[in-house]
């Protein structure tokens, strides 16, 4: 449907630029443009370019938005209000762990999209022992309701 109308913009432009310019004929164009007409036909050109430069972009930013939205796991972030985890798992541990969700890639914890079933509990477990307790992984990263919200976020979005 966003394509229909894109195409259907620029052949309702397309037309416009004909009229203007072949209003006439090619003589009666002419002449236009050499006395009187050259102000309407710089001020038509003006609001074309402008009207052109301005939706051509939004178009592109829209399609762009919606493209990006239609991931599933930006769909399971909006839907479960996981927005908040992912950022402090962004802030807190991308630099040490792979998550594709996230788009971190670490470099020395596992990479949780490869570990086996990840569940909340699983998660919380580890925010709070420090990894699986071997002193590889600070304990108690975060905290309270930010450990939560992480362990709620990793477990949706882990492996899928």
């Amino acid at each position: 449907m966003d394509v229909v109308l894109f195409v259907a913009a620029w052949v309702v432009v397309g037309g416009a630029v004909l009229l203007v310019a072949f209003r006439g004929g090619p003589g009666r164009a002419r002449r236009a443009s050499l006395s009187r007409g050259r102000r309407a036909f710089t001020l038509t050109m003006l609001v074309l370019y402008v009207g052109v430069g301005i939706a051509v972009p939004a178009v592109v930013v829209a399609a762009r938005e919606q493209s990006l939205g239609a991931t599933s796991h930006t769909r399971a972030e909006d839907v479960g209000g996981l927005k908040g985890g992912k950022q402090l798992f962004v802030q807190t541990c991308a630099t040490c762990h792979t998550l594709a969700a996230a788009n971190a890639r670490g470099v020395t914890g596992p990479d949780l999209d490869r570990i086996g079933p990840v569940t909340r509990a699983r998660v919380l477990n580890a925010i709070r022992i420090g990894g699986t307790g071997q002193g590889r992984m600070p304990p108690g990263l975060l905290e309270g309701d930010n450990a939560s919200k992480v362990a709620a976020y990793v477990a949706s979005v882990a492996g899928k």
